[in-house]
């Protein structure tokens, strides 16, 4: 008799004709065994679930211009896009370094890119934040040829509910990007009171409701994202126009819950000890390109751009932010808000 083990598993079971819940949506958790109807999925303008797009592909490789034998790094290497591009480009004799601080998609990842054929003599990951960057250093000969940061969240924990990282279906409202560090999201809204609520939001969101916002959430036992979407669709709904105002609640959605993820990960503080490193990681002439999402990392980013220029750290930065084109805006809703700003060490 054949061990139970052995036999073929069958995908998980759902009602009616198409999967609605994440983790019956077998084709997008095996993206390489369904590739043909995943790139039907983002012909239409979509990203399946559970996968990411990369952003500014073209724009980044021109930015950073990897070639031949150089040693790279990607800083933020989520479903490991951007890294696949830069591989490709590296060979021969070159090396990436690939790091995250998510332990859930971290080995996925890195499974995916091995499977590509790139072996640990080329690809070198780990799991750690920017604050490790040093440490990577005499590893990679001292210093780098170039550096990638992508600051946006990966469409992977988005998709899945139970990260909490989104309003459109209800999980645990955690938001963390290391689920194993930290408090969640639930328990920093009941440490906050009414009014450092309001300034987180308005602070880290530019949400023009705040303060309606953190009165109808203070005080309230807020476990779900879906309780979390309710009070805040509650709150801005009085506000705003009736014709318009479901529209208009999607964005205090967004804005709320992208605050609440900053504070939960301390972003923004990670981001200024990332870019405090950043020029000492940079051979002369390194080449740095960092991809944001909001105006807060953004005016870190320019600010800590133009700080090196005037003190003689970098030799040239962007004049202004890249923007993804119309064609990539339309084919990936997704990347509607990103900047992207490069440096080069003097």
């Amino acid at each position: 008799m054949a061990d139970e083990s052995s036999r073929p598993q069958r995908r998980v079971r759902y009602k009616g004709t198409h999967p609605r819940q994440f983790q019956e949506k077998y084709k997008e958790l095996d993206p390489a065994g369904h590739a043909a109807e995943l790139e039907k999925v983002r012909e239409r303008g979509h990203t399946p679930a559970g996968t990411h797009r990369p952003i500014c592909v073209a724009e980044i490789l021109e930015v950073l211009a990897p070639a031949p034998g150089e040693v790279g790094l990607d800083a933020t290497l989520g479903y490991g896009g951007h890294a696949q591009e830069l591989l490709a480009r590296l060979a021969p004799g070159g090396r990436l370094f690939g790091i995250d601080v998510d332990p859930l998609e971290l080995p996925r990842t890195e499974a995916r890119l091995r499977a590509l054929g790139f072996g640990e003599e080329v690809l070198v990951v780990r799991r750690m934040n920017f604050a490790g960057l040093p440490s990577l250093l005499p590893e990679a000969g001292g210093a780098l040829d170039f550096i990638l940061a992508d600051l946006g969240v990966s469409s992977m924990q988005i998709d899945n509910p139970a990260r909490g990282f989104t309003y459109k279906a209800d999980g645990p409202l955690d938001l963390r990007l290391n689920p194993n560090r930290g408090r969640p999201a639930s328990d920093l809204l009941r440490s906050l009171s009414r009014e450092a609520l309001a300034e987180l939001l308005a602070d880290l969101s530019d949400e023009p409701h705040a303060l309606a916002i953190a009165q109808a959430v203070h005080g309230q036992p807020v476990a779900t994202t879906r309780e979390l979407a309710a009070l805040v669709r509650g709150a801005v709904r009085p506000l705003l126009d009736p014709g318009t105002w479901q529209e208009e609640a999607r964005g205090s959605l967004q804005r709320t819950f992208q605050a609440l993820r900053i504070a939960v990960n301390d972003e923004l503080g990670v981001l200024d000890q990332f870019l405090a490193l950043l020029p000492g990681a940079l051979k002369p002439g390194g080449r740095a390109a960092i991809l944001t999402f909001h105006s807060g990392e953004d005016r870190r980013v320019k600010k800590a751009f133009q700080a090196g220029l005037r003190d003689g750290l970098y030799a040239r930065i962007a004049p202004d932010p890249i923007r993804p084109s119309p064609e990539e805006r339309r084919a990936n809703p997704r990347s509607s808000s990103a900047k992207l700003r490069w440096a080069v060490k003097l």
